[in-house]
């Protein structure tokens, strides 16, 4: 018993959590990204531009639901990216999704359980940072 805790307490073990915490969310957070950039962000930049909001801004969600993934993927300016996914997912939330917060959904989960967890999870990278086990290894401001 005492070699498995070694395992989960040894000095590669925070930077290893760190990788895995980045590179679930990036790989989940991908696939809607490869959505928008293959079918385009029309109908987020209409809703902008519905909203008095220039309607260009709408096609910064591939770089949040893309690019930013694709950069905790390799774990290069990952706390910047985990920002920029973050604020990717509080623009969803704020734009579609406030009538949700305090629902479930037919499965009877949180309504907003996935937004939320790539919320909440892009914010602990940009606390965390991206560790050894990443292109920059942790060094810089943004790593």
């Amino acid at each position: 018993m005492k070699k498995a805790a070694q395992i989960f307490n040894g000095p590669n073990s925070e930077d290893l959590g760190k990788f895995l915490i980045r590179f679930i969310l990036a790989f989940g957070m991908i696939f809607h990204g490869w959505g928008k950039l293959m079918g385009g962000a029309n109908h987020i930049a209409g809703m902008l531009g519905d909203m008095g909001i220039p309607s260009f801004i709408g096609y910064g969600v591939i770089i949040g639901e893309f690019v930013a993934p694709l950069l905790l993927i390799v774990g290069f300016k990952s706390r910047l990216a985990g920002l920029v996914m973050s604020f990717t997912m509080l623009v969803a939330l704020l734009m579609v999704h406030t009538g949700d917060i305090f629902s479930v959904n037919d499965h009877g989960t949180w309504a907003i359980e996935l937004l939320a967890i790539y919320l909440v999870g892009g914010l602990a990278i940009a606390f965390l940072g991206s560790g050894k086990y990443s292109l920059s290894k942790g060094q810089g401001d943004w790593d």
